[in-house]
């Protein structure tokens, strides 16, 4: 039974916080690094991972894992893998005050399974700032973005405002937009009639890389 590239990548984790720490992470850590909803995805991946073979779960133990064969080469997993996404990183979105739309960060390709995602993303933005950190999104997190210029009151956007771009929970009103923060610390963003406003995308997810 193949892995797919989230499941190998548990795998890796695993092996990593054994070798670093003595023991595997909790079902709480696997999803938090992932950036999962819920444990019950971390749970459904152990689950796929055990019936692969690859780990033996011990009942009535939180951190019951006990490793049954080595992750496999990151490449060689990869192309294997008919459920993998290939996403540029194309720059910074801040959750917090907007920033310049060109990030300064140098464009790279992740490779990263779409069961992460809803929809698909087509490409990834790193987070910077901590004004949405109430809906999960931190500071370094990477969101995956739909790009799509229409949007529904409710949804969390990336938005760009006089070419600077923002992610908020988007808020329509009969005559006016605003852009909400998801942390009490951060006031939301009215826009002005006379701003250059658009959606640039929807969320649609995000992996939190390993620091």
């Amino acid at each position: 039974m193949e892995l797919s590239a989230t499941q190998q990548a548990i795998l890796a984790l695993i092996a990593e916080r054994i070798e670093a720490e003595g023991m595997p992470p909790s079902q709480t850590e696997i999803a938090r690094a992932f950036g999962f909803k819920g444990v019950r995805a971390a749970q459904y991946h152990l689950e796929a991972l055990e019936a692969a073979g690859a780990i033996e779960r011990i009942p009535g133990r939180a951190r019951g894992i006990r490793m049954l064969r080595a992750p496999e080469a990151p490449q060689q997993q990869l192309q294997l893998d008919g459920d993998a996404l290939h996403l540029p990183v194309l720059g910074q979105v801040a959750a917090g005050a907007p920033i310049g739309a060109d990030g300064g960060l140098q464009e790279q390709v992740l490779i990263l399974d779409r069961v992460l995602f809803s929809p698909a993303p087509d490409y990834l933005l790193k987070v910077k700032g901590d004004s949405m950190r109430d809906e999960g999104i931190f500071d370094g997190d990477l969101i995956g973005v739909h790009r799509t210029s229409d949007a529904r009151s409710g949804q969390i956007v990336v938005a760009r405002i006089d070419d600077e771009i923002t992610v908020k929970l988007l808020k329509v009103g009969k005559d006016r937009i605003r852009l909400l923060p998801r942390n009490p610390d951060f006031a939301p963003i009215e826009v002005l009639p006379d701003q250059d406003f658009a959606i640039e995308g929807l969320y649609c997810g995000l992996v939190r890389p390993n620091r």
